[in-house]
């Protein structure tokens, strides 16, 4: 059977395929270098865990309070060596990168310090976390102020509101590489370098925290690189590699690591105690895998900007712009084209293809929000998902794939959804 046949049996029109086809071909060389940095990031992974001497042994279960858990350290061991940190906190009860963010936050802020965000307004659910909008257990109930600069109209940071801003309340620097539900540009690890110094040169003792979902092994060096006292994310995006089930990460610094540490668990507990409960062998494969996963996953991203781009669509980033992560923005300028996006990548999905999304009050944010997401691990964003809040500028926000070719027909997918809807005319191109 040829491939197209395959294709049209799955729903898609030979007027869809063929437009694909075109943009995957001009894509061709800037998909090899895609391949290159994967592969470079995959050696890097190996190298960590052949230092870190992994054995089988590391992949057995521990229960109650984890005392002892050899696989749980060693694969700490080698995040902090791929990452190059000095310490690492890896464990499945820290159950989302807003719940990792607000560990290392938590566990290294105190009364009457100052939270500062360079890079604007952080990710919706962070605001609850920082008590930008009042919630029960914030930072700001427990006496920890905030400050906010807003990045300038070019998406570059103000280097005068940020010299400004810091004063001797602040305590630690939060920032967000990603774009979150925004339509910014995401930041390269070389802006984010150039942050730190700038920050570090004006306070050397102020943390600098890198929130780096959706970024990990797009390029070949992480924050933790630059100058990052900390870096935070999911294993459910990114470093889980589509295996790991639950589980975020927090890499840098040995003190900082440990005050999270005591956070998560208790004072005088810290890093010693929370067991892995058979998740080892997930964790330290879906971390093996995780370059090449998300290599697959930065193809989808270019082929929709490339898709979308050059039907008029506005997308962040553009058609030719260097990639700093696997979000792909898309902006329809109404709730319709969202809404058919998301039933597009729900219906390209391997599960609940057969599910229509809706959007709905989603917990953390203030606008419903629908999200497409047909996936084996509930949430798991570096599998093929889509999700954005119903209200202007009506965007949505694309990305995973746990293979080029699924990603790719995500977007194929979603195109014939907007085209079957009379959103998209192609018929021209």
């Amino acid at each position: 059977m040829k491939l197209d046949t395959m294709y049209r049996e799955l729903g898609i029109c030979d007027q869809v395929l063929e437009y694909g086809k075109k943009i995957e071909k001009e894509l061709e060389e800037r998909f090899a270098a895609i391949d290159e940095t994967a592969e470079y990031n995959q050696m890097k992974v190996l190298k960590a865990m052949q230092d870190a001497r992994v054995s089988d042994i590391h992949f057995a279960a521990t229960t109650g309070y984890g005392y002892n858990d050899l696989g749980r350290d060693t694969l700490e061991e080698v995040y902090a060596k791929a990452f190059h940190g000095e310490s690492a906190l890896v464990r499945p009860q820290l159950v989302s990168g807003t719940h990792a963010l607000h560990i290392a936050l938590s566990g290294n802020l105190r009364p009457g310090d100052e939270l500062l965000s360079p890079v604007g307004k952080p990710y919706d659910t962070l605001e609850e976390v920082i008590g930008i909008r009042d919630s029960v257990g914030s930072l700001k109930e427990y006496g920890v102020s905030y400050c906010q600069v807003d990045l300038l109209a070019d998406g570059s940071f103000d280097y005068e509101g940020i010299r400004h801003s810091l004063n001797e309340k602040t305590r630690l620097v939060t920032i967000q590489r990603s774009k979150g539900y925004d339509t910014r540009p995401t930041l390269s690890v070389a802006q984010i370098g150039e942050l730190i110094a700038f920050i570090k040169k004006l306070r050397p003792d102020v943390i600098c925290m890198v929130d780096n979902c959706y970024g990990e092994f797009v390029e070949r060096t992480e924050p933790s690189d630059v100058g990052a006292d900390m870096m935070v994310g999911s294993l459910i995006k990114n470093p889980g590699g589509g295996l790991a089930p639950v589980g975020g990460y927090i890499v840098g610094r040995k003190d900082c690591i440990d005050r999270a540490a005591f956070r998560l668990t208790a004072p005088g507990l810290g890093k010693e105690v929370g067991a892995s409960l058979g998740l080892n062998q997930q964790l330290f494969q879906g971390f093996f895998l995780a370059p090449a996963v998300v290599a697959g996953a930065l193809k989808g991203a270019i082929f929709a900007a490339n898709v979308y781009g050059r039907l008029g669509f506005s997308v962040v980033p553009d058609k030719t712009q260097s990639r700093h992560d696997i979000i792909q923005a898309v902006t329809f300028g109404t709730p319709e084209g969202v809404i058919a996006f998301c039933e597009g990548i729900q219906a390209a999905a391997p599960v609940d293809s057969y599910v229509a999304p809706e959007p709905w009050d989603m917990p953390g944010y203030d606008a419903p929000v629908i999200m497409a997401a047909g996936a084996f691990v509930q949430g798991s964003s570096i599998e093929l998902s889509a999700d954005g809040p119903i209200k202007p500028p009506y965007a949505v926000y694309f990305q995973g794939g746990l293979t080029w070719w699924h990603a790719k027909f995500g977007i194929l997918k979603s195109l014939q959804k907007l085209v079957d809807a009379g959103i998209v005319n192609i018929g021209s191109l």
